[in-house]
């Protein structure tokens, strides 16, 4: 009933809590399926990214792009098991929580699905996840993600296109 690619970012999103991983996998999604619902989510991913990085400037400019992305897509993003005005008022919340200089804290998306929920704390006990778990905020890697992940694969792959270009 639901892509492979959403399932997989809301175990990211409260499993492990790789938002950057969040990003990637619904980003790839949305190129492929071209939905607009699916913006609003990884402005989200991005969002809890930068507040968890102490980014508070870009993770409050997510939050409202993903805020007007919910309230556009309000259907659609009820349709994917999100109570929509749940969601924005958390976003609003965490807005005024960066605006009031707190620091970063784990959320859960508020679904609406039971079967969708079920679905999710089921993929987690096959992987050896825990649903709703907090940040590692110990996990260098993960909270830095973006500066620290292996690129080699983009990189080549860059290389090979410019070589296409040149005619080599």
């Amino acid at each position: 009933m639901y892509p492979k690619a959403y399932i997989e970012y809301l175990l990211h999103f409260h499993a492990t809590r790789d938002y950057f991983e969040c990003h990637e996998v619904l980003e790839e999604h949305w190129k492929r399926t071209n939905e607009q619902v699916w913006i609003g989510l990884i402005q989200l991913a991005v969002g809890m990214y930068h507040y968890r990085r102490g980014n508070t400037a870009g993770a409050k400019r997510m939050f409202t792009k993903a805020m007007h992305a919910c309230q556009k897509e309000k259907q659609a993003y009820e349709a994917l098991g999100i109570h929509v005005e749940q969601l924005v008022s958390l976003l609003h919340t965490y807005v005024k929580r960066i605006d009031d200089g707190q620091l970063y804290e784990s959320i859960c998306l508020p679904m609406n699905d039971v079967s969708l929920l079920h679905i999710c704390k089921q993929q987690c006990d096959l992987k050896g996840l825990v649903w709703g778990e907090k940040s590692d905020m110990s996990n260098e890697y993960i909270i830095h993600k973006h500066k620290l992940r292996d690129r080699s694969d983009v990189i080549a792959e860059r290389e090979r296109q410019k070589q296409k270009r040149q005619g080599c």
